[in-house]
């Protein structure tokens, strides 16, 4: 008996796996799940100005981008005259407001405002930026995970997110107006505090506008001639300089 006879006694045809059978019992790449991601931290984990400021430079790289884009909207372009009421939301918090947060308050705001106001009857103005970058050292959350994930070895992090780190009394959205929405613009300024942690103050300024005048103030100066309105905010001629150029 050859090498051939010897193999079929001694393995039989029904033991022994074909190679397309072999093959089959192995997984293919069409039916390999991919490993599940970890999902967006909670802000709550970012809340608390800890650290030193950390800002996009040459040497932090690869930062997203901030997720708001806009800072101005309504009228921007209407003249300091038209809009006297100004009322701001003020935190009252020392603390972190990611980008998310101040998008989300930005919509929130401009919803309410344009819906029972126009979109032509205000001006606002988000005032805090997000600058600071925000860091996570991803680790795997899978089953397996605890052979592949290195601990705290080169815990450091990679850019994450943006966030605007703000002070106690530091003015977060401002909006400039007519006395009659201020109510309205309080309202909406109201619902926008609950898109950001912590607390929030709405002050209604005595401010004309976003000029560093009082009402008073205004009225008296524009009288005697001594403002010019200049886009959103005015000049005031403190009587130095040129004669032929008192702006």
């Amino acid at each position: 008996i050859g090498c051939a006879g010897r193999l079929a006694t001694v393995c039989p045809r029904s033991f022994v796996a074909s190679p397309t059978e072999a093959d089959a019992s192995k997984p293919s790449e069409r039916t390999r799940t991919a490993l599940p991601t970890m999902g967006r931290r909670p802000a709550r984990c970012y809340r608390f100005c800890k650290n030193k400021p950390y800002i996009k430079s040459r040497y932090c790289r690869g930062v997203p981008d901030a997720k708001i884009r806009i800072f101005d909207l309504g009228r921007k372009k209407a003249s300091v005259n038209d809009f006297p009421a100004c009322i701001h939301l003020v935190s009252d918090e020392k603390e972190q407001l990611s980008s998310e947060a101040l998008e989300a308050a930005r919509i929130c705001a401009n919803r309410y405002i344009v819906k029972h106001c126009g979109k032509d009857a205000f001006h606002m103005r988000v005032r805090a930026h997000p600058f600071h970058v925000l860091r996570i050292n991803k680790m795997l959350s899978c089953a397996g995970a605890d052979r592949l994930q290195t601990g705290m070895r080169g815990a450091f992090g990679k850019p994450n997110g943006l966030v605007a780190r703000v002070r106690i009394g530091q003015v977060l959205i401002s909006v400039r107006t007519k006395d009659q929405y201020a109510d309205t613009v309080v309202e909406g300024l109201r619902r926008a505090k609950f898109k950001f942690p912590g607390r929030q103050k709405i002050v209604v300024s005595d401010k004309w506008g976003f000029t560093k005048f009082t009402r008073d103030e205004y009225v008296q100066y524009m009288q005697a001639g001594r403002i010019m309105a200049d886009g959103a905010t005015c000049k005031f001629d403190n009587h130095k300089g040129p004669l032929d150029q008192p702006f």
